[in-house]
């Protein structure tokens, strides 16, 4: 007979038990989590990321809105604008308005040349 994890664990273990274990699941979860937004000067760890939309812990971020860059460790990934969507359980999901790749150079305004040399030799 095969039981469900979660059958399982509220039939044998006890009330205190089964909170330690869900603190250290979600506690486990948020440290492995690369990914990051920052909003202001605060970073929370983002639990779900998808193209549309993305989760954090809800106890973590209950308000957050507006423009908010999105980490994966120090790398910026994107500047997006984000809206609170619902919650599901204990996870807040946000969907974004505009989600902008971040750039690390500045645009050019003018096309560049498929052949143009990357540097320029010294002739010494």
């Amino acid at each position: 007979m095969f039981l469900t994890w979660k059958f399982a664990m509220s039939m044998y273990l006890s009330k205190e038990v089964r909170e330690g274990l869900k603190l250290a699941l979600k506690s486990d979860r948020r440290k492995r989590a690369r990914l990051r937004v920052q909003a202001g000067d605060k970073m929370i760890p983002i639990l779900k990321f998808e193209e549309n939309n993305f989760a954090v812990d809800a106890a973590e971020a209950p308000q957050l809105r507006g423009f908010v860059d999105i980490f994966d460790g120090s790398k910026h990934l994107y500047q997006a604008l984000i809206v609170a969507s619902d919650l599901q359980g204990e996870e807040m999901r946000f969907e974004f308005k505009r989600n902008t790749r971040a750039a690390d150079r500045p645009a050019v305004d003018f096309e560049r040349d498929k052949n143009a040399p990357v540097a320029l030799l010294k002739s010494h």
